[in-house]
């Protein structure tokens, strides 16, 4: 567990302050590497940055992509709406029903996609209640408030950059930067606060 431990507090601060090898070849020592459109297509990031830096197929707003993505494409084709109102829950129906399904604060998932991001989609949990549902009747009750949980999340935000070192931006070049984000995984009840 401390490893662990030691290895999420040295992750951000190593990604940010590597020395430039991580980042690419820079122009300066600690000058993240500028990248032309040609060297990176939009919605990749540096192989070699990939490989050593955070394991984003292990978190759950990017593992999800896929399973949504599917989804969507079975609800177009049946002709199924994707459900944004608070439901009421029948025991019988929901018993092999997903954890944000059966859940008293239930959710939804819905894609985020950020062009300059990586990675460029996220799935992002929305509380589908204002209160919580009643597990007696079903149905939703104020007595709960249904509010999301979030997790931090490191991403890579492309920024324009200077290619030649002047400090102007050079059109289409761009370089990478680390970037921590709040992304709501889940959504949860807790008492009102008045």
């Amino acid at each position: 567990l401390l490893p662990s431990l030691l290895l999420l507090i040295w992750l951000p601060t190593g990604l940010a302050h590597h020395d430039p090898p991580l980042w690419g070849e820079a122009h300066t020592r600690g000058t993240p590497r500028c990248y032309s459109a040609e060297e990176l297509p939009l919605g990749q990031a540096p192989p070699h940055l990939l490989t050593r830096s955070a394991k984003w197929e292990h978190a759950l707003p990017v593992a999800l992509v896929s399973s949504l993505e599917a989804a969507g494409h079975r609800r177009r084709h049946e002709g199924h709406s994707t459900e944004t109102q608070c439901p009421v829950l029948r025991p019988e129906e929901v018993l092999e029903a997903d954890t944000h399904q059966r859940s008293i604060s239930p959710w939804r998932y819905r894609m985020d996609t950020d062009e300059d991001r990586y990675p460029r989609q996220l799935a992002m949990a929305e509380c589908l209640c204002k209160g919580c549902i009643d597990a007696r009747t079903g149905r939703e009750t104020a007595a709960l408030n249904s509010v999301r949980l979030s997790q931090s999340l490191l991403v890579l935000r492309r920024r324009p950059c200077s290619s030649d070192g002047s400090g102007k931006p050079t059109p289409g070049a761009f370089s990478f930067h680390t970037e921590f984000i709040r992304v709501p995984v889940g959504c949860t009840c807790v008492l009102p606060r008045s």
